[in-house]
């Protein structure tokens, strides 16, 4: 069950449209980290607006099982849910400003532990970003959010976002844009893109 073939995939799916809760588990094991990443970077500034609205979003995908489209990938149908969640809780809420991002950091294990002055860089340098993001328009914010923090595709990030890819191309580049002329009148560090 832990192989990542979109064949083996497709047979998680199937199986959780059956009701198979491991199957499921499976499911959301490979796509938690990413959908966490979204919902926080979409919610807004409370951690635990996030975790709920992911959890949710969760629920939500394993009740929708049967309109899940067999052949679609699952990646991009979980995500929008759970983007629409995150959208929806930081509506209701009412919070607009002061987005809290969390980075991941690298996947490897590191291979020492940083130096002090290394980590309150590493710490600075994200506040900075953290607070350029939050100032960019919501709809490049996103764009960018998925395509360089969670690291969806361009159709990918289409397909979560419900836009056009070429929507998701010009919104992506004015974004880093954006970003880049922030981070530089901060004297922060350059963005790649």
């Amino acid at each position: 069950m832990e192989g990542r073939s979109p064949a083996d995939e497709d047979l998680l799916v199937t199986r959780a449209k059956e009701g198979d809760v491991d199957a499921y588990a499976v499911l959301l094991g490979r796509h938690q980290v990413a959908a966490r990443r979204l919902a926080t970077a979409l919610c807004g500034s409370a951690s635990a607006d996030a975790d709920e609205a992911a959890q949710d979003a969760f629920v939500k995908a394993w009740y929708g099982l049967a309109g899940f489209r067999a052949g679609a990938a699952f990646r991009p149908w979980l995500l929008r849910i759970v983007a629409n969640e995150a959208r929806n809780r930081r509506r209701s809420s009412g919070r607009r400003a002061g987005y809290e991002l969390r980075f991941a950091t690298d996947r490897a294990a590191p291979q020492a532990a940083p130096s002090a002055e290394a980590a309150a860089l590493l710490t600075e340098s994200r506040r900075e970003l953290v607070a350029a993001l939050a100032e960019l328009p919501a709809a490049q914010r996103e764009v960018v959010v998925c395509r360089h923090l969670v690291g969806l595709s361009e159709a990918e990030t289409a397909q979560v976002l419900g836009l056009a890819p070429g929507t998701v191309k010009s919104r992506t580049a004015r974004g880093l844009r954006r970003l880049h002329a922030l981070l530089a009148a901060r004297g922060g560090e350059d963005v790649g893109g």
